[in-house]
């Protein structure tokens, strides 16, 4: 008898439909074809013990299954699930007029439970577009899949209340989720706020410029300076994802299996922090069985690289299209598969490799030219990429002491979500751009034009303080957030005056 049961494979961060055929007949031999991976071949030592603990046996028969279409390579152990329920409706065992209008996905452990899977969001979009009435799943994964509406929702604990299911002898409820409610619920609830920090106002300042544009941004200063403790509080005063990015970001982080059990959608921007002996290809995606890397993981959030110098150079290097582009292209020899990667670059060094290279109280002991060589490690065309280039000094004791907490981030969140609604109307008529930081050389001039003042200023901030030609735009594309944040038209000499401010790297002589 020959049956069809439907699962789905994921590529990149969309599924392909996969058709499972399944034909019992007379003989005694079994058959798997449809390119599987080693993990789908070995799911018939699985599905038999599932089957015989819970009271059921794989025909003994002759079993033919394909997975069609034959030519994308089958991978994981998702489909130990529809192939199993294949087997027995081909042999009789279930009896489901339905059967093809489920999608049907899990792992098995050998008791017959079943385990939670990766990329069921895009599972479930493509289910609702192909038209199924359900999808059947682990219960863990439920709530993720739930997301999407006009699709049925079913989680099991194991495959007998599968075949039951589908038997029409049990009833499993429908998952189901409010999804705007639940994901507004957590958009504004943060475990870090600015309030904490002590001092280093023109530090939160910088921050605040930059996450209303979307701008990168490089701290440099000594150790225990607050770099990191900053950087980690950047999310809360970025603006709240929308709906569409929320599942964007989703998305990708169900690929790659990192999605929390207990909510449906990633309500907050991602933070991503890599460790510094971080691979090139951990860091953009790859692999022998491509998967989202660390800036694709950081989509519509923020990516934190501490300690930028001490990263390899082939890492940082590799980044230099994705910061552009704002995605990221793995190529194979039979298919290539686009990651997003529109991310928010945060940075923080050592001015040097002792961190105290202009240290108001403590004396650098690194020798002529060990700074420079030390900045040198991250090449011009990185920097380039980054607007904003701030230098830390440490907090006094008097700082420390004060009892009076600072500016929460609930406020700051507020000019900075103001600032971006300015862009969202200025950019309404340039898709793909919706920040200061995505402008290009002709929005520039159309957008970022200083006044006469402004102009006099830039020409001689140029001139005395030796600034190169790539500083140009950054500090225009600077001076034009600033000027949003103070809810002007126009870019003032003022705007210009802090925006020159933050191109620390930039002045000749910096670094010794």
């Amino acid at each position: 008898m020959l049956v069809k049961t439907f699962g789905a494979a994921v590529q990149g961060i969309n599924a392909t439909l996969i058709t499972i055929e399944v034909n019992v007949d007379k003989g005694i031999r079994y058959f798997l074809v449809g390119l599987p991976d080693n993990a789908v071949k070995e799911s018939h030592e699985r599905i038999a013990s599932a089957l015989s603990v819970n009271g059921y046996k794989i025909p003994r028969k002759q079993i033919t299954i394909n997975m069609a279409p034959a030519d994308i390579r089958k991978e994981g152990s998702a489909y130990d699930l529809p192939l199993a329920i294949g087997m027995l409706a081909g042999n009789g065992d279930i009896v489901c007029p339905e059967l093809d209008r489920y999608i049907i996905m899990g792992e098995l452990s050998l008791d017959g439970s079943l385990h939670p899977i990766k990329g069921v969001l895009p599972i479930a979009i493509k289910a609702r577009e192909e038209h199924f009435k359900g999808f059947i799943l682990p219960k863990a994964n439920a709530r993720e899949a739930a997301v999407v509406n006009n699709l049925e929702v079913y989680g099991a604990n194991n495959i007998k209340e599968v075949i039951q299911f589908l038997n029409g002898e049990i009833t499993i409820p429908v998952t189901e989720v409010d999804t705007r409610a639940e994901f507004f619920k957590h958009t504004a609830q943060f475990d870090l706020d600015f309030a904490d920090v002590k001092g280093q106002e023109n530090v939160k300042r910088a921050l605040e410029v930059a996450a209303a544009g979307g701008h990168n941004i490089i701290m440099i200063g000594p150790p225990g300076a607050g770099k990191s403790m900053m950087a980690k509080r950047l999310p809360s005063i970025l603006p709240p994802l929308t709906l569409h990015e929320a599942l964007e970001t989703t998305k990708i982080h169900s690929v790659a299996g990192i999605t929390d059990s207990n909510t449906s959608l990633v309500a907050h921007r991602p933070f991503r922090s890599p460790h510094h002996t971080i691979s090139d290809v951990a860091l953009v995606g790859g692999g022998a069985y491509p998967q989202p890397g660390e800036i694709s993981l950081a989509h519509n959030g923020v990516l934190f690289l501490d300690e930028l110098p001490e990263f390899k150079r082939t890492v940082l290097e590799v980044m230099r299209q994705p910061l552009e582009d704002r995605k990221i292209t793995i190529s194979r020899a039979k298919q290539a598969i686009e990651y997003p990667a529109s991310f928010m670059l945060v940075a923080s060094m050592n001015p040097c490799p002792c961190g105290y290279y202009n240290h108001p109280e403590r004396e650098c002991s690194c020798g002529p030219g060990v700074v420079q060589r030390y900045l040198n490690r991250i090449s011009g065309p990185l920097l380039d990429r980054i607007d904003i280039q701030i230098e830390i000094v440490p907090v006094p004791f008097e700082k420390l002491s004060e009892m009076q907490t600072a500016e929460p981030s609930a406020a700051i969140r507020e000019r900075v979500i103001k600032a971006r609604k300015i862009q969202e109307e200025r950019f309404k008529d340039h898709p793909g751009v919706y920040c200061n930081a995505q402008m290009n050389s002709k929005q520039l001039r159309t957008f970022a034009t200083p006044d006469k003042a402004g102009s006099k200023l830039l020409k001689e901030a140029m001139e005395r303080l030796n600034l190169s030609a790539r500083a140009y735009d950054r500090i225009l594309k600077v001076a034009r957030t600033i000027a949003d944040l103070d809810g002007s038209q126009e870019i003032e000499a003022r705007h210009l005056a802090e925006a020159i401010n933050y191109r620390n790297l930039d002045r000749a002589g910096w670094a010794g």
